[in-house]
């Protein structure tokens, strides 16, 4: 398990004072390794959901991918799930 970087993108428009975010992640993440997002740089002060995507074949199959999520001190931490290493992860982040 280690902290990987994830870019991220805010999606556009804000869907009624809602804000997504995309994470995209290295086609080297594996599983169990962990996105830290400090949500005050992103307007966001909670979380209404994600969604976790893996590229089976990278930038071409993806299949769904369900994380595990934790807020604490204003930073979303997304571990990633599955159980495959050296994959491209996308995570769509639901916020307010």
């Amino acid at each position: 398990m280690a902290a990987v970087t994830g870019t991220v993108t805010e999606q556009i428009p804000a869907l009624g004072g809602a804000k997504t975010l995309m994470v995209t992640t290295d086609a080297t993440t594996d599983d169990g390794d962990t996105i830290a997002i400090t949500l005050a740089d992103y307007g966001l002060v909670a979380i209404e959901g994600i969604l976790g995507f893996t590229h089976s074949t990278t930038d071409s199959i993806v299949i769904t991918e369900a994380p595990t999520t934790a807020v604490s001190g204003g930073v979303l931490t997304i571990t990633v799930g599955g159980s495959t290493d050296n994959k491209k992860r996308v995570f769509i982040v639901y916020g307010s």
